[in-house]
């Protein structure tokens, strides 16, 4: 069981408050990636939990007993840093029995679990080596054999992949997430990466300046956001957001205008908006193309153009001095300076209010 329950918790280091009141239920086996901008606060949380700082006030709970007071040692958790936390003077297979043979664990318990786990990460061939002579992705799979090796509760992963190239870190995700499916053991996992947690998550805490911003699967927080922040972090390149107002809402959808050039009609009833209401509609690069002949449209001017074979990401300036990013499927023959006309449709629009939140209904 590695149910992890945390209510009103907060931490300051002396006046300054860092965590603000946090409420999250973690449930056995999920995988819950903590995402968000530098200084939101999700180190200090994994912290918390983690036992390495001691909360200033709230609840955490482990499988339902509180463990405000209960030593990192013994709640049961295994923790794999960004410094992989190696001992350099001993072999991989000392570091993965060392915390095993602290505990007293019989030699041959010790040396099964090792093995296990060498054959689940298919480290086999380096028990003998010491971590000096391993690459970045061998050393990132030996810090995780060493917390595979003690049965944890819970997994708490601090960016473990941020060390490494672009190519490994693709790989060692896809190692992750099959190893999550494996074990089948809570994982929480820390990134200011958002690809990383729309890859790996089974759900995503989104935090900003010590709060929560939304908490829900990857695809809800992509197609839903709560507000223009989750909107703009999550979904890479992010998402467009430009000036609007309400023109009308009736029982079937919400007429919008967009730029004072474009009026749609997104087929959602805001439940709250008003007409007159100034808004920001909010747009995904990959939803916005080329306009056809009699189609309404915006006009923009090219301003930088991204040939990526696949896809190609153009970037172009409207005529209020707004920039657009629209990623286009395929090839296409455009240029800086070039006048264009781009679309989108209305039911893959997103709709804030002035406060930042999503409309509700919409």
């Amino acid at each position: 069981m590695g149910r992890i329950t945390l209510e009103k918790l907060t931490k300051s280091y002396g006046s300054v408050e860092i965590l603000h009141g946090i409420d999250l239920d973690i449930q056995d086996g999920e995988f819950v990636v903590f995402v968000g901008p530098s200084g939101c606060g999700k180190s200090t949380l994994l912290r918390q939990i983690a036992g390495l700082d001691k909360p200033t006030s709230g609840e955490l709970k482990i499988n339902g007993k509180l463990v405000n007071d209960v030593p990192a040692a013994d709640r049961g958790l295994a923790m794999v840093f960004q410094s992989y936390a190696l001992y350099p003077h001993m072999s991989v297979r000392q570091n993965l029995a060392f915390g095993l043979e602290n505990a007293r664990m019989p030699k041959a318990e010790i040396d099964s679990r090792i093995a296990e786990a060498a054959r689940m990460l298919e480290i086999g061939d380096y028990l003998d080596r010491r971590p000096g002579q391993l690459s970045g992705g061998q050393r990132q799979r030996v810090a995780i054999g060493r917390a595979i090796v003690r049965n944890p509760t819970a997994f708490l992963l601090d960016e473990p992949l941020s060390n490494l190239d672009a190519e490994l870190r693709i790989s060692m995700r896809a190692e992750l997430s099959a190893l999550h499916q494996r074990l089948k053991t809570t994982m929480i996992y820390v990134t200011h990466d958002q690809i990383e947690a729309m890859t790996l998550a089974n759900r995503i805490v989104v935090l900003r300046k010590g709060n929560i911003e939304q908490v829900g699967t990857p695809l809800e927080l992509y197609n839903r956001p709560a507000n223009r922040f989750v909107a703009g972090f999550i979904g890479a390149p992010s998402m467009n957001f430009l000036p609007g107002s309400i023109l009308a809402v009736n029982l079937v959808d919400t007429v919008v205008t967009v730029l004072g050039e474009e009026t749609l009609a997104v087929p959602r009833p805001a439940e709250t908006a008003e007409a007159g209401e100034k808004i920001t509609v909010g747009v995904r690069p990959q939803h916005i193309r080329l306009a056809g002949p009699g189609e309404d449209c915006i006009g923009a001017k090219v301003t930088l153009v991204e040939a990526l074979g696949a896809e190609t990401v153009v970037h172009a300036r409207v005529s209020t001095g707004e920039l657009l990013l629209a990623v286009l499927a395929g090839q296409h023959a455009l240029s800086a300076g070039e006048d264009i006309r781009l679309t989108f449709d209305a039911k893959d629009l997103h709709l804030f209010g002035g406060d930042g939140l999503r409309i509700a209904g919409t």
